[in-house]
């Protein structure tokens, strides 16, 4: 082989990226969770499907560099996820204020309440303070959910540019014909000032979302409140908007930032 052409290793990794085995590698660290925050050895290669000699050498090296650390029965978080975790609470969480706005408003309203921002395909779950009522609607900060529906998505996608709207069509079951559908609920969305969707992401649950502005006036989040449809009827919708609207202008007076929002 010329040496114009990448070399490999036994693992068919190119030399001098390692792009595989970051890959590789933050697939092992994916498989811990509140549910599971002890991996074993067997579970890294059933999941992955990684050679064990492959799986060993990739588990010593993140624990050389901290990212996990040995327990009797497998391998935990070690104590540089812990000190990214507590960089990355600091840099995700919203302003107290924010939080307050929100509490405030689940508590009166007996609804869900949420902040998204628009990550590329996505819109991201960045505050949440839930309803009140037992059966209620969940959605955990750092929750991705898909552009092509929901409530929150019609408010984040009113100023996106034509190329973005085919992209989240071509990503939604419907593909390209769900384009018109797209631009359209976003159009009357900003005619309204508010947007409601109903089962059109989770069956039997409705939304009604606002925008929440930047110092340029543009759309850099959404404030919405979730829940059963069968709590939100047409007079309650009408009400939850205005109450929605009356938060989101707070907490744009605030000057609401986060690292995903984007104001330019």
């Amino acid at each position: 082989m010329s040496d114009a052409k990448a070399r490999t290793n036994g693992d068919g990794d190119q030399q001098g990226s390692g792009v595989r085995s970051v890959r590789r590698a933050f697939d092992i660290l994916n498989l811990l969770s509140e549910e599971r925050p002890i991996v074993t050895l067997r579970e890294i290669t059933d999941a992955t499907g990684l050679a064990k000699t492959t799986a060993l050498r990739l588990v010593q090296t993140l624990e050389e560099t901290g990212l996990l650390t040995p327990r009797q029965s497998g391998y935990a978080a070690g104590p540089a996820l812990w000190r990214w975790a507590y960089l990355a609470r600091t840099q995700w969480e919203v302003p107290q204020e924010t939080r307050k706005i929100m509490r405030e408003l689940a508590d009166r309203l007996g609804e869900t309440a949420n902040i998204f921002v628009a990550h590329d395909l996505h819109r991201v779950c960045v505050a949440h303070e839930e309803s009140p009522h037992p059966l209620r609607h969940v959605v955990d900060v750092g929750d991705e959910q898909p552009l092509w529906a929901g409530a929150s998505s019609k408010i984040l996608l009113r100023d996106a540019p034509e190329t973005l709207l085919r992209r989240v069509a071509l990503a939604s079951p419907r593909g390209e014909p769900h384009l018109a559908r797209l631009r359209d609920g976003a159009t009357e969305a900003a005619e309204r000032g508010y947007a409601v969707s109903s089962s059109e992401f989770d069956e039997g649950l409705t939304a009604v979302a606002v925008p929440v502005t930047g110092r340029t006036g543009r759309v850099i989040a959404s404030l919405s409140l979730s829940g059963p449809s069968h709590r939100f009827p047409y007079e309650a919708v009408e009400r939850f908007a205005t109450e929605l609207q009356q938060a989101a202008r707070l907490i744009s007076d605030q000057g609401f930032s986060h690292p995903l929002a984007d104001d330019r």
